[in-house]
């Protein structure tokens, strides 16, 4: 993927005016348009009109719900979602993550540390359909999936997966029958740095399971506790 430059949009929403004018002026030195949304208030339509290549979302938004938003941005685009928010919680961040974000950064931050998030978040959601080791179709149960295409049916209907989800079910299809460990998973679909942020791939292989497993059919994908995770072979 090409580093972010200037054909890279970015919609920020948030409250604070220190962190508008910080994220904004490191990010316009990188090439990036930045579009702000101050109260959270206009953020779906700036979704729509501006077609950002990233949204950095806080949570705590004076005129709406954060947690809210990034469910309705989630179910209308597939635009990556990084939440950043005073929030610390680990509950706050497995609903962010429930909600569909790709990643959960902590107030207060360095510009490094969020400049890396966004290069990271951005390498994986961008991804295209190179040719992947193994067959390019492949047909377990009721699911199929192509991985050149980047598509996934379900009783020959399509499966809306983000580019999160299919990233890390491409990974484990890949290596179906293979035990894949945490840290395997998280160095190969989020990156360097996520080494410890194993609940990003309990929340995301349980997003998979619910759009493609079910409860009358034997799991796609097994659970050794305490090791990882494969699929079936």
């Amino acid at each position: 993927m090409p580093e972010p430059g200037a054909n890279t949009r970015a919609l920020l929403v948030e409250d604070d005016p220190n962190i508008v004018d910080l994220v904004r002026s490191n990010l316009a030195v990188r090439g990036f348009d930045t579009v702000v949304s101050t109260d959270g208030r206009n953020a779906l339509q700036l979704l729509e009109t501006e077609e950002p290549d990233i949204v950095l979302l806080d949570l705590m938004l004076p005129e709406a719900d954060g947690f809210e938003l990034c469910r309705q941005m989630r179910e209308s685009s597939t635009v990556a979602v990084i939440v950043v928010s005073a929030r610390g919680g680990e509950r706050d961040k497995v609903t962010a993550l429930n909600m569909g974000a790709d990643d959960y950064m902590t107030k207060p931050f360095s510009v490094e540390e969020l400049l890396a998030r966004i290069s990271a978040t951005l390498r994986r959601t961008r991804r295209t359909g190179a040719a992947e080791p193994g067959p390019p179709v492949i047909s377990v149960g009721d699911v199929v999936i192509d991985l050149t295409n980047q598509q996934v049916l379900r009783r020959w209907k399509p499966v809306h997966l983000t580019p999160t989800e299919f990233a890390l079910l491409r990974e484990l299809v890949i290596n179906r029958g293979k035990l894949l460990s945490h840290a395997h998973l998280l160095r190969r679909v989020w990156g360097q740095g996520y080494q410890t942020e194993t609940e990003y791939v309990r929340v995301y292989v349980q997003r998979l399971r619910a759009k493609l497993e079910s409860d009358d059919a034997e799991p796609l994908i097994l659970t050794t506790p305490r090791a990882g995770y494969r699929f079936v072979a």
